[in-house]
């Protein structure tokens, strides 16, 4: 007969049968039954971070760098609710993650009991799945299901709401047999249609203007899927685009490589979306940052939509063909059925003079001074002296997010770390540490901007407990630069509290949490100040000081076709009518 154990040594026993080996966390009233039982044990490896947003965007950094799932443990009321960002951002991204919240007792529940709040209700919009744990003998089959719809077909975001008086319940708990199924009601469709596989076959190898168009969803199946990729890219000879959650799922070195397509990105991956006679989605989804104006998108094409989310096929664009199933395995499919009917592609060197026309448009040049330092050269140069060493790069959110996607090369996967979907300000050093806990050996820089920063500022404090060198590269030119771009080209200059204005010394700020700061001022700074930056263990700030009044570009105004991209700030006229405003 199995013995019987509290409710908070079943989770622990289940997460440790689950191969966690790290839970990013702060501890609370509701939670402390938990927090007992992990000092008991030794196999679970405890972050204490500074705010419990900051526990749910370590645990996106380190899924993302890991490509295993995220744990997050907080308490009940404000410890959950603090978390809901964190959690919202890793479903929109489709990161693995699995929160575990505290609860007041059951009997309080519904009562306004200290630190209650309905967790279930707030993030039943924001989670693939979320439950009120009532029975503790029902705990560990719980969390083992909590795990594997994180995990499998689109992963996300589940939360385990845990009063505390199922904590200290006692109940038998028998690890689940290999192979058992978890959930009757949810099997994700994996293995994709063989009939519609040949048809996509058939399609790419009559396609005379193709475009293999990739998302996160390559990443997220697993490093394979980026080398069937590479494969399906040289087999059919098609060029590359990718979606800013797709950056390193196809080599940047490569000729076919077009660069990131959508609202920043490269003239010729947009031009050749736009002129495609066929576009194959792989693990994307078309969202408006990518489509512009849908009524213009991609009119010669037809379209090809691979995805392991059956929802978001003919969600926003009407395909030609629609593939359920994970994406690493149909490319695998499309590649093997090519070989076996020893297809040849046609002859694309017309489609390739093409795109070559439109990248001779330089579209990623931008001015150069040598009395200001220009944020897209900072990057450059950041890439230069770190590219051999393979990082790991997170970021905040805003003109430095989209400078480094546009300047910052990646080879493979797993090493681009950023907030696409729902834009979140303050991810960068989060995720940077929990990237740093998942990659001990790997060098993990954090770009960001001076007004992001400080959204997650305190989880400094973290990095130094845990001796983590995190290195933070600031690019500060003392404005919220994407709200003042914004407001340059839709607001007639109206810059309306978009100053960044009293700014801490960020090199003081750096030392007072136990970091090394640096400050860059010049051009002529710049290099020797990265190599210290690189050189100097444990945690480094660097505040570089950029020009203040430069533009991400090129980019396509809100509501605008691909046609319509803006390739220099000379091109952008200062107004746009409501319509537009409202798609900002």
């Amino acid at each position: 007969m199995t013995a019987e154990r509290s409710g908070a040594d079943i989770l622990i026993e289940a997460l440790t049968d689950l191969g966690v080996e790290i839970v990013f966390g702060y501890p609370g009233g509701a939670v402390l039954p938990i927090y007992d039982a992990l000092f008991k044990q030794k196999k679970i490896r405890h972050i204490l971070v500074r705010q419990e947003g900051g526990a749910a965007h370590a645990a996106e950094g380190y899924a993302r760098s890991t490509g295993k799932p995220g744990v997050v443990l907080v308490t009940s009321g404000p410890g959950a609710t603090n978390a809901v960002t964190g959690i919202a951002d890793a479903l929109l991204d489709s990161i693995p993650m699995v929160v575990i919240t505290g609860q007041v007792g059951t009997p309080l529940i519904g009562t306004d009991a200290f630190q209650e709040c309905d967790t279930v209700g707030i993030t039943r919009h924001c989670t693939k799945h979320n439950y009120l744990v009532k029975d503790p003998a029902k705990l560990g089959d719980i969390v083992h299901e909590a795990f594997h719809i994180a995990t499998s077909g689109r992963p996300g975001p589940v939360v385990i709401d845990l009063p505390k008086d199922v904590q200290v319940a006692t109940a038998p708990y028998r690890k689940p047999a290999p192979g058992a199924v978890l959930h009757k009601g949810y099997r994700p469709q994996v293995k994709a249609d063989p009939v519609a596989i040949e048809a996509a076959v058939e399609m790419l190898a009559a396609a005379e203007r193709p475009v293999l168009y990739t998302g996160g969803g390559i990443i997220n199946s697993g490093p394979a899927a980026a080398q069937v990729l590479r494969e399906l890219a040289r087999i059919t000879g098609a060029p590359v685009t990718s979606t800013l959650m797709g950056l390193g799922a196809f080599p940047a070195s490569s000729p076919q490589w077009l660069g990131m397509l959508g609202m920043h990105g490269t003239y010729e991956a947009n031009l050749a979306m736009n002129e495609a006679d066929l576009i194959v989605a792989l693990g994307a989804r078309f969202d408006d940052r990518v489509t512009g104006r849908l009524d213009a998108f991609a009119p010669h094409s037809r379209k090809i939509h691979v995805d392991i989310d059956r929802s978001s096929i003919n969600k926003i664009v009407r395909v030609d063909l629609g593939i359920v199933g994970d994406v690493g395995r149909a490319m695998e499919d499309m590649v093997k059925l090519w070989k076996v009917r020893q297809h040849q592609p046609q002859d694309l060197k017309p489609w390739f003079a093409r795109i070559d026309q439109w990248r001779a448009k330089q579209c990623l040049a931008y001015p150069e001074s040598i009395k200001e330092i220009m944020p897209q050269h900072a990057i450059r140069r950041l890439w230069e002296a770190t590219r051999d060493r393979n990082p790991i790069i997170t970021t905040e959110v805003g003109q430095h997010q989209m400078w480094a996607a546009q300047h910052f090369h990646f080879e493979g996967p797993n090493k681009w770390l950023t907030s696409g979907g729902l834009g979140t300000m303050g991810y960068g050093l989060p995720a940077a540490i929990g990237a740093q806990v998942g990659n001990p050996n790997a060098l993990v820089i954090d770009i960001a901007g001076e007004a992001s920063i400080l959204m997650n500022i305190q989880e400094m404090s973290t990095a130094a407990q845990y001796r983590l060198p995190v290195k933070v590269f600031i690019l500060n030119n003392e404005y919220m630069g994407m709200v003042r771009q914004w407001q340059d080209l839709t607001y007639g200059g109206r810059y309306s509290e978009s100053y960044s204005a009293a700014l801490p010394d960020f090199v003081k700020l750096a030392e007072a949490y136990g970091w090394t700061g640096l400050r860059i001022e010049g051009t002529q700074e710049l290099d020797a100040g990265i190599e210290q930056m690189l050189s100097t263990p444990g945690p480094v700030m660097v505040d570089c000081r950029v020009a203040k009044l430069a533009n991400c570009f090129p980019m396509i105004p809100s509501g605008a076709a691909h046609t319509d991209m803006l390739l220099q700030a000379d091109e952008v006229s200062g107004e746009m009518d409501d319509e537009a405003k409202a798609l900002v």
